[in-house]
């Protein structure tokens, strides 16, 4: 896996200054280097270029890598909405979006995100793109509030999904969130409202498309 996702990365992506820089200021202020990866990223700007969203909502900001990757999919015609825990990570991630270009057009909520999620339906807030990169154990809470705030046809992509290829193996040593990732898997494979499919690329994205007619019992 690792082998096939380095072919990809240095045959698909090119160098990027700007995306270096944020890793770079990941590491400088000690926080853990689990961005998304290259190809994985450019994936995500595809995405939304591709599916023209204009109102994205990312659960998981870190140093902001993803940030600028969903962002260069709308340009200077979206916003980014950022569900981020701590504060300092939203700071960092803030800055590196604004040496980006689109300090203007992101925003950010602190805090445990499915107090944020909940806040967001209060409100009644609409998205057509949603990507999911937290924590693990709450993936299916994450993919239920999406649904919720989608609009018809809205995109969900969720990282991490192959938990280091160990949600495939049966014989892989389990890792922490292999059994997380299973469950979360089974769930968007079988989800009524949702059509789905896992990209084996990085540490394996699902993309899911939430269905525009609606769900009869």
């Amino acid at each position: 896996m690792k082998q096939v996702n380095r072919y990809i990365d240095a045959l698909f992506t090119r160098d990027d200054a700007l995306l270096e820089g944020v890793l770079s200021s990941i590491q400088e202020n000690g926080m853990p280097s689990i961005s998304v990866s290259p190809s994985a990223g450019k994936l995500l700007t595809m995405l939304v270029s591709i599916s023209g969203a204009r109102r994205v909502l990312e659960i998981g900001a870190l140093g902001g890598y993803s940030g600028i990757c969903l962002a260069r999919g709308f340009g200077k015609e979206g916003t980014l909405t950022s569900l981020e825990l701590k504060e300092s990570y939203a700071e960092l991630a803030n800055s590196n979006l604004s040496k980006a270009g689109f300090g203007g057009q992101v925003s950010y909520m602190t805090g445990p995100a499915l107090e944020s999620l909940e806040t967001l339906a209060g409100n009644q807030k609409r998205f057509d793109f949603f990507f999911i990169d937290a924590d693990k154990g709450n993936y299916e809470h994450y993919l239920a509030y999406c649904i919720k705030l989608a609009e018809p046809g809205a995109l969900i992509v969720a990282d991490n999904v192959l938990a280091g290829g160990s949600a495939a193996d049966d014989d892989a040593a389990p890792k922490r969130h292999t059994e997380s990732m299973k469950k979360f898997n089974q769930a968007v494979a079988a989800h009524p409202q949702l059509e789905s499919l896992l990209i084996p690329i990085g540490d394996g994205v699902t993309i899911s498309r939430v269905k525009k007619e609606p769900v009869c019992d």
